[in-house]
């Protein structure tokens, strides 16, 4: 029995593509499991210090749905760096302009924070609609819960 740790090397890791329909599934528990994919956590070979994660592509996200109130009381807010520039938009006004934000955001918050986790987040491909660019790259359906 081999009881050695072994850590993997960017370049030996065999990422895969996935692609998930955001349709009607609820945008935190959605998130919490794409920023684990992403960061590589479902593997055994996950290594902490090397970026093992797959790549995502999100289709329909402007039909994601958050529970309770939180489509009217969920604010998104940040700083243009002007004077009076504090900003702020409800979830409901952010779906209808930017429809994929919401998903990307969530996700974002939730992967480390640096150049890693930045190399990380860069593999999460987002759309509104159900049609995508990567059809060359033979993504197959994520399984499971999502």
């Amino acid at each position: 029995m081999n009881t050695k740790t072994v850590f993997l090397k960017p370049e030996q890791v065999d990422r895969g593509w996935w692609v998930v329909d955001a349709t009607d599934q609820v945008l935190g528990r959605l998130a919490a499991r794409l920023a684990t994919i992403l960061q590589g956590k479902h593997r055994p070979s996950f290594t902490p210090n090397h970026d093992t994660g797959d790549f995502i592509i999100v289709i329909n996200a402007e039909k994601v749905r958050v529970t309770g109130s939180k489509s009217r009381n969920k604010e998104y807010d940040w700083y243009t760096y002007y004077p009076g520039g504090h900003k702020r938009m409800t979830y409901d006004v952010m779906i209808k302009r930017h429809p994929t934000r919401p998903i990307e955001l969530a996700v974002r918050r939730m992967m480390p924070k640096g150049r890693l986790g930045r190399a990380m987040f860069s593999k999460l491909k987002v759309y509104a609609g159900p049609n995508h660019p990567h059809q060359a790259q033979l993504p197959q359906p994520l399984k499971g819960k999502n």
